[in-house]
């Protein structure tokens, strides 16, 4: 999951590299289970071979469809947060990337829902002073703990002296 190493300038090093939380993963799962009960049930119901492997053939079509897509997706998504920049890099045949440094982030929130608060999860929200203005990374694992890294980051930018306490 971690960024390349060659993808780094000197004196470059990753501070944070995470990806989406597994929660992303809970509807194809669902998917993946619905599909299969009916498969079985359609197998054990239906007593035609010919039958069952056309049940078996669409449930394979529907698994394809409906679950690898966002399985692949996650896999292929990282979020990367050096000591100079924040990185996301997502998809599978076409790849984006989104570098921001960090000298031109201006806030770091974040937003909690209810189940993101049971599953330890939440949405990273950093405004920049680009064009696009605003960047939302959703269902990032500690959330909390990624803003309050990322905002001592902010800090040490901002204070090379290291005089955190106001002196």
């Amino acid at each position: 999951m971690a960024i390349s190493q060659k993808l780094l300038n000197d004196g470059e090093s990753v501070v944070i590299s995470t990806r989406t939380h597994p929660k992303a993963l809970l509807a194809p799962l669902l998917w993946l289970v619905l599909i299969l009960a009916v498969v079985v049930f359609a197998n054990v119901k239906i007593d035609n071979d010919v039958a069952g492997y056309v049940a078996w053939g669409i449930g394979a079509v529907l698994v394809v469809w409906l679950v690898l897509p966002p399985v692949i997706r996650w896999l292929s998504a990282s979020y990367t947060i050096t000591n100079r920049r924040l990185i996301t890099r997502t998809g599978v045949l076409v790849r984006k990337g989104h570098d921001i440094p960090l000298s031109r982030i201006s806030d770091v929130a974040y937003e909690l829902g209810l189940v993101d608060r049971m599953l330890g999860c939440g949405t990273l929200v950093i405004s920049d002073a680009s064009t696009n203005g605003r960047v939302s990374l959703p269902d990032i694992p500690h959330v909390e703990e990624t803003q309050r890294r990322l905002n001592q980051l902010l800090h040490d930018l901002n204070d090379p002296t290291g005089h955190h306490d106001g002196t």
